[in-house]
């Protein structure tokens, strides 16, 4: 069957072009594996879907290229997806640091997608394997399960390595490489972090202990969010942001305490005299938190047996301590994948390759990488709107 596009992912970026393409009057087909269109999108935001951000800058990427992103953000913006969701009558919320979620349920953004699709006529199929791809005259034949079809134009759009639960493959690299574009190296990003031998043992009884608030800091970066001890390391936000700039070896140092001023311990020690150091601790950290730090960083005597000094040290120890991590979590948890198609080989204006006209690869296959709150979202509408408008 002769289509004019055919998109090989249905997941936010590929429905995107489609419903995009679709509106220009394109006849277009949405292909995917799965058995079901949009799986982390329904699985996102603990199921009511960050679907993006109301702060998005292209500084909230990673990218070989950081400039790549600029022009699909700056032509598809947070403000043009909300005024979709208004128009279909969703209901949302801004959480913390302009994240955006349904007050409902991420189905209704999934949805939302589907009738927009539907509306211009855009044909979606699941459970279809992509067998093969190649060159055509004047554009491309795909083989599939469900038959053969040829196309004016093909976007790739089939997603990262992360969750393979939820259908994830690396077939958006292999096309790639198969028409000529080289792949950056992948990783997990945005994803817990793992300890091993005596680092792990120390912190072990700490799993399921929460901090509201740290600062965790790696390679001359850092994020201040909320912290989680896990049976086999640290995850939350805060490690999940700082986990796409660590690698193994890195550095990486928590401040447990980063609203507090200068000296405070100084001043507690002038309030609370007799008291011991890990109950003045207690006011401000978990319990058993400050029984860990308390029974490996340093001893607990009553304040008022504390130099200036020695105060101040448990201080810089409170602000940065070292978590010595030996990996991630991996794929297996990891919310997004960085690395991918080197942005050298396509159009920053509309995410078409140079190398093959008529190809285009969007969404998270391509090396650009959002952080946690929504961003990656954006970069799947922006960037499946850019390829939309040009298909």
């Amino acid at each position: 069957m002769k289509w004019d596009v055919v998109i090989i992912g249905g997941g936010a970026a590929g429905l995107m072009c489609a419903l995009v393409a679709g509106r220009r009057g394109r006849r277009v087909w949405v292909i995917d594996h799965a058995n079901k269109v949009g799986k982390k999108i329904l699985m996102s935001g603990g199921g009511r879907c960050n679907f993006t951000n109301v702060g998005v800058t292209p500084a909230n990427y990673l990218s070989a290229n950081p400039h790549f992103a600029k022009s699909a953000l700056a032509r598809y913006t947070p403000d043009d997806f909300i005024a979709l969701v208004e128009r279909h009558g969703i209901a949302y919320h801004e959480k913390e640091l302009g994240q955006l979620f349904c007050d409902g349920s991420a189905k209704q953004i999934v949805r939302l997608l589907l009738d927009e699709c539907a509306t211009v006529g855009v044909r979606v199929d699941t459970s279809c394997e992509v067998e093969q791809v190649a060159r055509a005259d004047a554009g491309f034949s795909v083989r599939t399960g469900h038959g053969t079809a040829t196309c004016d134009s093909l976007v790739v759009a089939s997603g990262g390595l992360s969750i393979p639960r939820m259908c994830a493959s690396s077939l958006g690299y292999e096309l790639a490489r198969q028409f000529g574009h080289d792949i950056l190296p992948t990783r997990a990003a945005l994803v817990p972090l793992t300890l091993s031998g005596k680092h792990l043992d120390r912190l072990r009884d700490l799993a399921g202990v929460t901090l509201p608030l740290v600062e965790a800091r790696a390679n001359g970066r850092a994020f201040q969010a909320g912290m989680l001890f896990t049976h086999r390391g640290v995850s939350g936000p805060a490690i999940l942001q700082i986990s796409s700039y660590w690698q193994s070896g890195d550095d990486l140092h928590v401040d447990l305490l980063p609203m507090q001023a200068a000296d405070w311990l100084l001043a507690q020690r002038e309030q609370h005299p007799d008291a011991f150091l890990k109950t003045v601790l207690t006011e401000f950290l978990p319990k058993r938190l400050v029984q860990c730090l308390c029974a490996y960083e340093f001893d607990s005597s009553r304040m008022r047996q504390y130099r200036d000094k020695d105060l101040r040290a448990v201080e810089r120890r409170l602000h940065t301590w070292p978590i010595v991590a030996s990996g991630t979590e991996g794929y297996r948890t990891a919310e997004v994948t960085l690395g991918g198609v080197n942005t050298d080989g396509l159009s920053s204006r509309n995410m078409e390759s140079r190398h093959v006209p008529g190809l285009y690869f969007i969404g998270e296959v391509v090396d650009v990488t959002g952080w946690l709150g929504g961003y990656s979202f954006q970069w799947a509408w922006a960037s499946g709107h850019a390829a939309g408008e040009a298909v």
